[in-house]
């Protein structure tokens, strides 16, 4: 999207599905609540982040499950899910079965890498094997392999009067390997997901690229157009290279004055970390975006990395309430995203 005169074509939504840990159950009703609510308001998808040990969704494939017989249109996402904590194969199998109980909805976003915090939790989740993981490409190399329908053994066939056996992943969803997502923070991620043959998340965290003064829009114009090059040199026959660019947006227009005050605090603290490197990998952090649509859309229309993509989904704040969360999504459909070419899809 280099200028104003070409529309957004896609428009979606990212929400952790924050909850009480004292009622979990209408936490999750609430993130059900407002993917219904997207698919009202003619958004093409909406996404799920996924939290480990945390007051957020850890299994957002079971919530897509769920929100998959509430909506018949919209797209359903992860961005991401850390393949660290997962087994490839199990993971197909799910991903595939809730993609068919979708219609072919879903759009899983997947990342690689140790988990967080994996000191304190490998004596569980690899209790035998914890010093052996590899948790680099290889692992998401398997599940994409083992999702386009590779065989897995091969024994097949049938074995006595009624057990039959696959010697690939079933239930086997024809389209879900078009719809592998690779969540990339780095150049050296973004060209790997494009010569892999997967389609790039790129989100409101990046790494820097050099030892250069940071500016976040342009490394992320960088990151994606380097994609674009691999995915183009890369001949892999999956699909259409796609890119969703994913920044915090919290439109104002209809917002009360406690709401805009609520949402200022909660912008102001978290600006003071977008304007120098975090932690030992230099991680920068797209500033969040608050203003009315028409102000939010300038800014976003100046912005590098924005103007190169023509589908995103905007983050929702992490800590906001549902009513918060209807007012967001409600302003972003009817005024941001007009604002920015698109239309609602029907």
């Amino acid at each position: 999207m280099p200028d104003s005169s070409q529309p957004l074509r896609k428009l979606g939504f990212l929400t952790i599905g924050l909850f009480d840990p004292a009622e979990p159950a209408a936490g999750h009703e609430s993130t059900l609540q407002v993917i219904a609510l997207g698919e009202q308001l003619g958004f093409d998808s909406a996404w799920l982040r996924h939290r480990h040990l945390q007051f957020g969704i850890s299994s957002p494939i079971a919530v897509m499950a769920a929100a998959s017989q509430r909506t018949s249109r919209i797209e359903l996402g992860t961005a991401v899910t850390p393949m660290g904590w997962e087994n490839p194969l199990r993971l197909a199998e799910d991903l595939a079965t809730v993609d068919l109980l979708a219609g072919g909805r879903i759009n899983p976003g997947l990342s690689v890498g140790e988990p967080m915090h994996y000191e304190t939790v490998k004596h569980e989740l690899y209790p035998d094997s914890a010093e052996l993981e590899d948790f680099g490409y290889a692992r998401l190399d398997r599940l994409a392999r083992l999702i386009a329908g590779e065989p897995v053994r091969e024994f097949s066939g049938k074995q006595g009067v009624v057990e039959e056996f696959s010697n690939r992943v079933e239930p086997h969803s024809a389209g879900l390997r078009a719809r592998l997502w690779y969540g990339a923070a780095s150049r050296k991620s973004a060209i790997w997901a494009g010569a892999n043959g997967f389609n790039l998340l790129s989100s409101s965290v990046i790494f820097p690229e050099t030892d250069e003064e940071p500016a976040f829009a342009q490394i992320q114009q960088s990151q994606i157009r380097a994609y674009r090059e691999a995915a183009a040199a890369s001949g892999q026959s999956h699909g259409p290279a796609r890119v969703s660019q994913g920044l915090v947006v919290i439109p104002t227009d209809s917002a009360s004055a406690q709401q805009r005050e609520k949402y200022r605090r909660y912008v102001d603290e978290r600006t003071p970390r977008t304007r120098s490197p975090q932690g030992p990998k230099g991680m920068l952090f797209a500033p969040d975006l608050m203003g009315t649509s028409d102000e939010i859309a300038e800014q976003l229309y100046a912005h590098a990395g924005f103007r190169e993509v023509d589908e995103v989904a905007f983050a929702l704040p992490f800590s906001f309430d549902h009513g918060d969360y209807i007012q967001i999504l409600t302003d972003i459909a009817t005024r941001l995203g007009p604002a920015l070419g698109w239309t609602p899809a029907r």
